[in-house]
């Protein structure tokens, strides 16, 4: 498959995902957690239920009923008050239960592409996270199937500012953490963080998953230091044992997260295709940087575009 081989490789346990798919699988189950003590389905169906038009939804739900292979789009926004933001990334997830396996495929967001749907944008060449930005997740459902020439059947889009709010809603989290620095970026509060084992509250949590120019393995390094955060919350959440304190944490999903999934789909997954987590495959679609009147963009070549789409659909039939 060319250079499609040289970064696709074995996630054999299910936290080496990245951060805001974690979340996504931490959702779902604190849903169905949830559901046995107090009854989430309100929450799921009336705060984070949005359908949209782009997809059939009689038909994707017909496919989970009868546990076909499912294509899902991640998207984790970042997105403030006032602000629709712009979608700081985008996967696609494929799910096959019946050979217990699923594909995670990470789309840079300088991407350049033409963005598609209901917008003055359409039909223009711009940044693939832009999408969201024009037209929101409707665009870039239609955007990435355009893009990758495949057909999505959910989407789950997180405002990463909740990740914020969740490490409060759980009390905090303790991390190990391998190199000091004093954040000045992201939240500009003059956060320290030393070597060692750290507690850190939701605002400071932001500084340490944010950083990255100060850190010698730039994204690597940024996506090891989330990694331990996601541990930290799963190994902070297993240990709540008040409803109030889960009511708490649904109150923080119903307020971050939006899906075209309802409750009764969740748990179908939940319970018919957690097996696929077990064997997972990722990759990074990748181009060659550019810019273009003063604006880099990525560009991707057809030939990776068609290795992309070739295991979207091997996962898909």
């Amino acid at each position: 498959m060319g250079q499609a081989n040289i970064l696709k490789k074995k996630a054999g346990l299910w936290w080496k995902i990245p951060l805001f798919v974690l979340l996504i699988l931490l959702v779902v189950t604190g849903i169905y957690v949830y559901n046995l003590y107090a009854g989430a389905k309100n929450t799921v169906d009336k705060k984070m239920n949005q359908e949209v038009s782009s997809i059939n939804h009689e038909l994707t739900n017909k496919k989970v009923e009868q546990k076909e292979p499912l294509s899902i789009l991640l998207l984790g926004v970042d997105e403030r008050s006032g602000d629709r933001g712009r979608s700081d990334a985008l996967m696609v997830l494929s799910v096959d239960p019946e050979n217990n396996r699923s594909q995670l495929i990470s789309i840079p967001r300088d991407t350049r592409t033409e963005m598609v749907g209901d917008s003055q944008q359409a039909g223009k060449l711009d940044k693939i996270n832009h999408a969201y930005a024009f037209g929101g997740t409707e665009m870039a459902i239609q955007t990435v199937e355009s893009l990758l020439e495949i057909q999505l059947d959910y989407y789950i889009r997180m405002n990463m500012e909740g990740l914020s709010e969740m490490v409060d809603a759980v009390g905090g989290i303790t991390v190990q953490n391998e190199l000091q620095w004093k954040d000045r970026g992201y939240y500009k509060k003059g956060y320290e963080y030393s070597k060692g084992n750290i507690t850190m509250n939701g605002p400071q949590t932001m500084g340490f998953v944010r950083m990255r120019y100060k850190d010698p393995n730039g994204d690597f390094g940024r996506n090891e230091r989330q990694r331990k955060v996601i541990q930290g919350i799963i190994k902070k959440g297993a240990s709540i044992k008040s409803v109030n304190k889960i009511g708490e944490v649904m109150n923080v999903l119903g307020n971050n997260v939006k899906t075209n999934m309802d409750s009764n789909i969740m748990q179908e997954l939940l319970l018919n295709y957690r097996s696929a987590r077990e064997n997972m495959t990722t990759y990074q679609m990748k181009g060659k940087g550019t810019k273009i009147d003063g604006i880099y963009y990525l560009r991707v070549t057809e030939q990776e575009l068609q290795e992309v789409h070739d295991m979207v659909k091997e996962y898909s039939s």
